[in-house]
């Protein structure tokens, strides 16, 4: 059953993130890759809220965390898309990629965490 759960979520997560990906990308006219950020703090954010609101296991984190979250969310493009900055001899924002992402995606998993916490637990 676990793993259905986690196919399901998958099979939202996935897409939400395609389309929050292109959404972001067609408003933003700049090579930072913006998309992707937003998909990974919107991620992050809620990984902690399930964390921070006790779904430490069982279908829910099965469904949203595994699944959902980790369609959604993307270390592989993040780190293509750093990579191809610095090709593109953009290296400062390809610094500013890895500063942001990774100080962003623990902030909104620290907010989502704690805001979770105090509601539910």
């Amino acid at each position: 059953m676990t793993v259905v759960l986690v196919v399901l979520g998958g099979m939202v997560g996935a897409p939400t993130r395609f389309l929050l990906d292109r959404a972001v990308g067609s408003r933003a006219d700049s090579e930072f890759p913006w998309g992707t950020l937003t998909v990974n703090v919107i991620g992050s954010l809620i990984l902690g809220a399930l964390v921070g609101g006790a779904a430490h296991g069982g279908e829910v984190m099965a469904l949203v965390g595994t699944g959902f979250c980790g369609a959604l969310t993307t270390y592989s493009t993040f780190g293509y898309e750093t990579v191809r900055l610095v090709e593109d001899g953009v290296r400062l924002y390809a610094l500013a990629n890895v500063v942001v992402s990774v100080a962003a995606g623990i902030a909104a998993a620290a907010l989502g965490f704690a805001v979770a916490h105090a509601l539910f637990v």
